[in-house]
């Protein structure tokens, strides 16, 4: 499992066989650019032949004149494909490599083919120790290809100054203008150090050195094609690829003998299909003398259809891959996104010397340059498993992708197309009126087809447009077939028989609904504690904040509980109508006066509106307290008859 689960899933984080190029068109460039990390470390070893690493400054020339090549400027002027090679070494300035959206190749297998003309040349034999025969020389007999891993972000290159420059902005070229129905084409120069993997002639059917006209031997075979059983563009690319490849392990392993040569030369064509299959125009390793110490490099450029915009792509990638660092630079070519990781690569068993599966870290840059159609990106990524000389080759890296150049013949392109459903699989249309809940029609009405997809499922009656589901359930009476009322003994037992028979509309548990004013968040009413005033009883007078209790003296802070009483109700929304009093003042309607019958709005418990001048936060008023008269009157009065009473206080009554 991968360090990053959502960049396995919708980048291909190891990028293998099962990463689509609708989850990550890249991802198959990638898979290349990790199999070659994989057989630099395994095939390039201390019998290699190396250039010096002044071979990877394209600005130099065989003189050391700092001088750009005439034709840097001009790479279109160059006879390369479709009427060319697809890449040609050009002196003191490198490798000009070419691509273009219309020339996809006709895709026809050459490994196999090339695979038996190398082992033919060299004599057969084991390659790395495993027999490679007619019928059996594939990538996965050399168990290849390989997939790469995301490395610890601690293991993440820097981001080179080489590669930041190129975030201030430069001059932009405009594409060539190219004849209609070319498409877009790249060019761009590779520096002369790196060993390209792909033939010049390129795939079958991309350019015309593939397909060239071929003789024919006295007996009538074609001359080329004889013992291929192809046509003549398979027979050249593989006659091509197999000429290509015996050349560069000539140049690799100079100082050494056939073993060596043989087996790179055999394992590099194996791949020939996997690295056409993901889209790579050019594949290539470099072999390189620094300081007395060895180091490798590769080198994959690739075409691939993703219709994003730049700005879109790198919010894209730098979303998905956090562990990597993501820029957005200014190419002569126009906007890129440079993208910088830490990869980890196996070593397969089948290709160590010892024999033992081992794992390589490598640091990646990896640059997305979208094309003028719109609908293409070109993809170049170079890797190196030596961290020391990053900068030098990132100085490299830099250098190519400024040499970029496009071609377009204006015409924009199409974006991949997206599969869509057989027409006996796609669902019938809704009309715009359609309502999911309205009820079937009678289905003896209208006979429906069985394989109409329109009435699969299945069916269910929609209430009414005025059903109610809080509604109290209605007892409707039974009938009989004749439409009179059933006698009710003889329908509750015929009810009882045929209970799951019954109207579907009078099933259920019935329930009671509440009234229009039932208030679910009131309180409830308590029933009244031992000791209170039964009804009828005139109520004690107590604090209008209810924090006063009867029998105990008044609390001037209302600290003091008062019993449990019903709650009062709110206030009502229409001022309340006072009834005429019957008995005397302050006599409430009783419930013959006002009940059910009566008027609606008296119903309810009356309440006692205080005056305006009320102040709740008025002490309440006490009656005076007993004191001993003088002449022995324990109210103090005197006992004259003529001595008028104290008239007694009146008792409070806040609400009036």
């Amino acid at each position: 499992m991968t360090q990053d689960g959502q960049f396995d899933s919708q980048f291909g984080g190891r990028f293998d066989d099962r990463s689509t190029a609708e989850a990550n068109p890249f991802a198959a460039a990638e898979q290349v650019s990790a199999t070659l990390s994989t057989l630099t470390d395994a095939l390039l070893d201390g019998r290699a032949s190396r250039h010096p690493v002044a071979s990877l400054d394209p600005r130099r020339g065989s003189r050391g004149s700092s001088e750009r090549h005439p034709a840097a400027e001009e790479l279109f002027g160059l006879p390369l494909a479709p009427n060319g090679p697809v890449h040609a070494a050009v002196d003191r300035l490198g490798t000009v490599v070419t691509a273009g959206t219309a020339r996809p190749g006709t895709g026809a297998p050459v490994a196999e083919r090339a695979v038996t003309a190398l082992l033919a040349r060299y004599g057969g034999g084991a390659v790395r120790g495993t027999t490679a025969d007619r019928g059996t020389a594939s990538a996965a007999l050399f168990q290849l290809p390989v997939t790469g891993e995301i490395a610890d972000p601690k293991l993440r290159p820097p981001f080179a100054p080489a590669l930041a420059a190129l975030a201030g902005g430069q001059q932009t070229r405009l594409p060539v203008e190219l004849a209609t129905g070319a498409g877009t084409e790249v060019r761009l120069v590779v520096p002369p150090g790196f060993h390209p993997l792909t033939s010049p002639d390129g795939p079958a059917g991309v350019s015309s050195r593939a397909v060239p006209p071929l003789g024919a031997t006295p007996d009538g075979t074609p001359d080329g094609a004889a013992g291929h059983g192809a046509d003549r563009a398979v027979a050249a690319a593989v006659d091509g690829l197999t000429g290509h490849l015996a050349e560069v392990a000539e140049e690799l392993f100079s100082a050494t003998g056939p073993g060596p040569r043989r087996d790179f030369a055999v394992i590099t064509a194996a791949l020939a299909d996997v690295v056409h299959a993901a889209g790579a125009v050019y594949a290539g390793v470099c072999a390189l003398e620094a300081d007395g110490r060895t180091t490798e490099a590769t080198l994959v450029v690739s075409l691939a259809r993703h219709p994003l915009p730049i700005t879109a792509l790198a919010t894209e990638l730098a979303t998905v891959r956090r562990h990597a660092e993501v820029w957005t630079v200014l190419l002569p070519a126009g906007p890129a996104a440079v993208l910088v990781e830490g990869r980890t690569v196996p070593v397969p068993g089948a290709l160590a010397a010892d024999g033992q599966r081992r794992w390589v870290v490598t640091s990646v840059v990896e640059a997305f340059v979208p094309l003028p159609d719109g609908a293409s990106v070109l993809c170049v990524q170079l890797s190196t498993a030596q961290p020391e000389d990053w900068d030098l080759y990132t100085e490299a890296f830099a250098e190519l992708l400024k040499s970029v150049q496009f071609g377009w013949d204006g015409t924009p392109g199409v974006p991949a197309p997206v599969p869509l459903p057989l027409p006996a699989e796609r669902e019938a249309a809704v009309p715009l009126d359609h309502n999911p809940f309205a009820a079937l029609a009678d289905a003896t009405a209208v006979p429906a087809a069985e394989n109409d997809p329109a009435l699969r499922g299945t069916p269910a009656a929609g209430p009414p447009p005025d059903f109610n589901p809080f509604a109290a359930i209605a007892d409707a009476p039974d009938r009989n077939e004749q439409g009179e009322n059933e006698p009710d003994e003889e329908r509750e037992a015929e009810r009882e028989e045929n209970e799951p028979d019954s109207d579907p509309a009078l099933r259920g548990t019935p329930v009671r609904v509440p009234p229009p004013d039932f208030n679910p968040f009131a309180p409830e009413t308590l029933p009244p504690l031992p000791g209170e005033a039964p009804d009828g009883a005139p109520a004690v007078a107590t604090d209008p904040f209810g924090t006063v209790v009867a029998d105990e003296p008044s609390d001037p802070f209302g600290t003091t509980l008062a019993p449990q009483r019903p709650p009062v109700p709110p206030p009502p929304s229409v001022p309340p109508r006072i009834p005429a009093q019957v008995d005397g003042p302050g006599h409430p309607p009783t419930d013959d006066e006002d009940g059910p019958d009566g008027d609606p709005a008296l119903r309810g418990t009356p309440v006692r509106v205080p005056p305006p001048d009320f102040n709740p936060f008025a002490p309440e008023t006490l009656p005076p307290l007993p004191v001993e008269a003088p002449d022995g009157t324990p109210d103090g009065t005197r006992s004259g008859a003529d001595t008028p009473a104290t008239p007694p206080m009146p008792e409070a009554r806040p609400f009036g």
